[in-house]
């Protein structure tokens, strides 16, 4: 019975971090870059696993396709989580107090907030029982703003170089800097432990020699992938 009451949650949140990572996939196809299908990654945390990736096998040649395989992950994974969270919260309820009675006490990101006004006007968001569906999505929003830091081989460190090229080196370097003083302000040290391992593990990023301009459509996009991290970023995501 626990695995059936549970299926909500785990089959919202495998297709969103699925969605992310086709997104990069069928982005690699076009581009005729070699890469793997996506890897769950089964891990006995919280949320049950250590999310998806897949394996790029061959270089990326051009600012273009380093871009665009970049921002289809976060896109295609936002799309997925959108009506996950609008299902969620259509589907959550009020219970005075109960977002602060748990282990864990979860932050809101804009996106979610925007919705629970929506939703639930005028009601405190320690007030909402979030459905499953919802906290999946809130995992996926997670997720999303994690992956669009622009900090070295991350995503959104992918569509900073394809922007800044020879200043990626230097703005990854900043990124993860002010980490350390958010950990701080917001007292919460997963920030602390996130700079260390970014710092250590993916601020080097490949040379990419085909510097063609972007063009106004992905400048465009760019700009989407901003809003989107703004939506979905939490300065404290979990306490």
């Amino acid at each position: 019975m626990l695995l059936l009451s549970g299926l909500s949650f785990s089959l919202a949140l495998m297709t969103i971090l699925l969605a992310h990572e086709l997104g990069h996939y069928f982005a690699c196809l076009y581009y005729q870059i070699d890469a793997s299908l996506p890897y769950f990654l089964p891990f006995p945390s919280p949320i049950g696993t250590l999310g998806a990736f897949i394996r790029i096998r061959s270089p990326i040649y051009t600012m273009r396709a380093l871009f665009d395989v970049g921002v289809a992950g976060p896109l295609a994974g936002f799309v997925m989580l959108l009506p996950a969270l609008l299902i969620g919260m259509a589907h959550s309820k009020i219970v005075p107090g109960i977002g602060t009675r748990g282990d864990m006490i979860f932050g809101v990101p804009g996106i979610q907030q925007a919705l629970e006004w929506f939703f639930f006007p005028g009601v405190a968001s320690s007030d909402i029982y979030l459905h499953p569906v919802g906290r999946a999505a809130w995992v996926g929003t997670l997720a999303t703003a994690l992956n669009l830091l622009p900090i070295g081989q991350l995503d959104g460190g992918h569509i900073v170089y394809a922007f800044a090229g020879r200043w990626h080196k230097l703005l990854s370097r900043v990124f993860v800097l002010s980490l350390v003083p958010l950990a701080f302000f917001a007292h919460t040290w997963s920030w602390l432990v996130w700079a260390v391992l970014l710092f250590f593990f993916a601020l080097r990023h490949p040379v990419i020699c085909d510097v063609s301009p972007l063009g106004v459509r992905r400048i465009v996009l760019g700009l989407l992938a901003l809003v989107i991290f703004l939506l979905t970023f939490t300065v404290v995501p979990l306490r």
